[in-house]
């Protein structure tokens, strides 16, 4: 598992993480405080405090790099 932190300031960029994550085969977790999220469930990610930037949990065995790759642009 690899954990990023990745900001997601904007209803454009929650959807475009969205259909990013939602292409790829790995599970992808949002973690905000004590609250854990499916990373992939847009409605999950609009219940959290989007103002701050959010713990991204990728389990994922290999193929990291390529994944990070994909995410760049919502990594702090």
């Amino acid at each position: 598992m690899k954990t990023v932190q990745i900001s997601l300031n904007s209803i454009d960029k929650v959807k475009s993480f969205v259909n990013t994550v939602s292409q790829m085969d790995s599970d992808f977790d949002l973690v905000s405080g004590r609250y854990v999220i499916d990373a992939k469930s847009i409605m999950g990610i609009f219940s959290l405090d989007l103002s701050k930037p959010i713990d991204l949990n990728i389990h994922a065995e290999s193929g990291v790099d390529e994944i990070l790759g994909q995410l760049k642009d919502y990594i702090v």
